[in-house]
């Protein structure tokens, strides 16, 4: 069967997969690989509702370091500061849900793995 998302892009802790995009909201598919997280990071223009839909991650939100499973939901406020680390030996696969001002570019990363600013 043929991908139907709109935009996606590999980065070095997994790939993001873009669905909608449309005024006010965007639906991405996170793919986190086993033993990596994202940065360290907060968005001034959109909040996140994620939905963990297949494996297991540790998920901070400020100053605080929650599990979350498969069914499992976390929102993020604007502002929020938030990441998610896969511990397991299997991806940890969100869909993501934006609303706001959707832009890619509306990333502060505070700390990062892979040396981007």
């Amino acid at each position: 069967m043929a991908a139907n998302w709109i935009d996606a892009d590999d980065r070095p802790w997994g790939r993001w997969e873009e669905y909608l995009n449309e005024e006010g909201y965007r639906v991405k598919r996170i793919i986190v690989h086993p033993g990596q997280r994202l940065s360290l990071q907060r968005h001034r223009l959109r909040s996140e509702h994620w939905v963990i839909v297949a494996g297991e991650g540790r998920f901070t939100l400020d100053d605080t370091i929650t599990t979350v499973r498969t069914g499992d939901t976390v929102f993020i406020p604007v502002g929020g500061i938030h990441r998610i680390e896969n511990p397991g030996a299997v991806p940890l696969l969100i869909i993501e849900t934006q609303l706001g001002v959707c832009d890619e570019n509306d990333i502060e990363r505070l700390e990062d793995d892979y040396g981007r600013g």
